[in-house]
């Protein structure tokens, strides 16, 4: 007997057991009394159809005992859009789960279809920062918060949602400075308040957010790569082709850079904001940034690998191949020889050319 078998709420449904393969099966999962019962009756009901509270009650009951089932997911959701329950009990439902297990993806996309449905992102940064405050880098949260700007153009920075909604929260941010310890609003303060009052977020807040996770840790690859996708990602603006956007972005991977040289992060999001505003061969001014880090081209001291790595393209666009062919073996075989095949390869293509 059990819980399900002992419900008259159920008595009309046959429960559908596991298969594993016959009765005697060669490898039987191990599942707990109370997860087969469940599943068995969860079978029964998929395979009739059924729409029902009792079923989307059951669904709530394995999603607890089994977070990461995809199926349960699917079904749940289904229910939810064929039955008129209040999508902000199951927005609410739905935070203590993913509270509970942040590295759940299946409670994403289950979150997504619902705010969709839903037609408001009100709330939801502030429930991303909340979850980032548990785990800075958590590539499920970042997604959708993503996917949030996008649906619901939250780069959008004229009329209301422009620069003066956050001239709003002054006093609240100076009372935040406290508590971050003078770096700016914390994050658990921005969680809590839910960031500047309005509805719809701005580009601007969107930056000010990504320079705030950067200062906390400056190899937060998340946040550089949500900072490049809010800076190029708008359809309707022209991103980095922006002379004031471009020096902007370039000065502040090049402050980071500075910060922790060896750091790979700012120096890829400096060569994507080069690359997407004057194409591959923009690198070449990054040159006397480069040589801050390097010392004799590579005989001296070499504070950045990832400068010389730079260096090295940048000689080879410049014709100087001797130069680039040396740092390329100084990469292999001094700085970062864990990816000494990769150097090498890179010092081969410069074979056959001839030196400026």
């Amino acid at each position: 007997m059990g819980q399900y078998t002992d419900d008259p709420k159920w008595a009309d449904v046959t429960p559908f057991p596991q298969d594993d393969g016959g009765p005697n099966p060669l490898a039987a999962i191990s599942y707990t009394e109370g997860y087969a019962e469940a599943m068995s009756y969860l079978r029964a009901v998929m395979a009739a159809n059924e729409m029902s509270e009792r079923a989307l009650e059951l669904t709530e009951e394995i999603i607890g005992m089994n977070p990461a089932h995809y199926t349960v997911w699917l079904y749940r959701l289904r229910i939810i859009t064929s039955l008129p329950v209040a999508l902000a009990q199951e927005i609410a439902w739905l935070n203590a789960i993913a509270l509970r297990h942040q590295k759940n993806y299946q409670i994403w996309h289950h979150r997504q279809h619902l705010v969709d449905r839903i037609g408001s992102p009100i709330g939801e940064i502030a429930f991303v920062n909340r979850m980032l405050k548990g785990d800075a880098k958590n590539y499920h949260v970042w997604s959708y918060r993503q996917w949030l700007v996008r649906r619901f153009g939250l780069w959008d920075v004229e009329g209301e949602n422009g620069r003066g909604d956050l001239d709003d929260d002054d006093e609240d941010d100076d009372e935040d400075d406290e508590e971050g310890q003078g770096e700016g609003p914390s994050l658990a303060s921005r969680a809590d308040h839910g960031g500047p009052p309005a509805e719809i977020r701005t580009r601007t807040t969107e930056l000010e957010e990504t320079a705030l996770y950067i200062a906390q840790d400056v190899r937060n690859n998340s946040a550089w790569n949500h900072r490049f996708f809010i800076v190029n990602g708008d359809p309707a603006a022209q991103g980095v082709k922006d002379p004031a956007v471009y020096d902007r972005e370039v000065a502040f991977a090049k402050e980071a850079i500075r910060k922790a040289p060896q750091n790979q992060s700012p120096w890829s999001y400096l060569k994507g904001i080069v690359d997407r505003a004057k194409g591959r061969e923009g690198v070449v001014e990054l040159k006397a940034f480069c040589e801050e880090f390097v010392e004799g081209q590579g005989e001296g001291k070499v504070r950045s690998s990832h400068a010389l790595d730079l260096l090295a393209e940048i000689w080879g666009r410049e014709r100087r191949v001797a130069e680039a062919k040396r740092a390329y073996q100084l990469l292999a075989e001094r700085y970062d020889p864990i990816r000494g095949n990769y150097w090498n390869y890179l010092r081969g293509r410069l074979e056959g050319q001839s030196a400026a």
